[in-house]
């Protein structure tokens, strides 16, 4: 089931359930409304909400969803099939992430060595920064317990005394 259907289905129960009366809008509303608010509070609410609550104001619209989200559609398969045509990669990759052929057989085994020795490199470095992150964390903790050891104890308030 498509968006667009979905959404159908979801815009027949929400105008049956959270729609108010349908009336066609008109500026005379607003005016209604503010002078309302200006002679008694209530009844400009009123029309405020009446006015939110009504069709006309965005409770309920016209196709104009239904065809954007139709657009959205058609845009997110155009996009799918150009991601599909590069490959999983989206860099030009072919199936499972291989590079695609440059026709060069020897161009194509360079590219795959350099390619696998930058991978081995970043992998190397990400170990390097663990250890370093690692070796950091435990010095500062080393740190942290011999001042805790060195601080000296305060001292301790006497007992009060039972009595008797």
């Amino acid at each position: 089931m498509s968006t667009a259907e979905r959404y159908d289905d979801y815009r027949g129960y929400r105008q049956d359930r959270w729609c108010g009366p349908s009336i066609r809008f008109h500026p005379g509303w607003i005016v209604l409304m503010i002078l309302g608010f200006i002679f008694w509070w209530p009844i400009g609410l009123a029309i405020l909400a009446f006015t939110i609550w009504s069709r006309n104001m965005g409770c309920y619209g016209s196709d104009r969803w239904q065809r954007k989200m139709e657009r959205m559609e058609e845009k997110m398969g155009r996009m799918r099939d150009r991601m599909q045509g590069l490959g999983a990669g989206g860099f030009g990759g072919g199936p499972w992430g291989a590079p695609r052929s440059s026709g060069n057989h020897a161009f194509d085994e360079y590219r795959t060595e350099t390619l696998r020795r930058l991978e081995e490199e970043q992998r190397e470095f990400r170990d390097f920064l663990d250890r370093l992150r690692f070796a950091k964390d435990k010095s500062e903790f080393d740190q942290f317990m011999a001042e805790r050891r060195n601080r000296p104890q305060p001292p301790q308030p006497p007992a009060p005394q039972p009595q008797s």
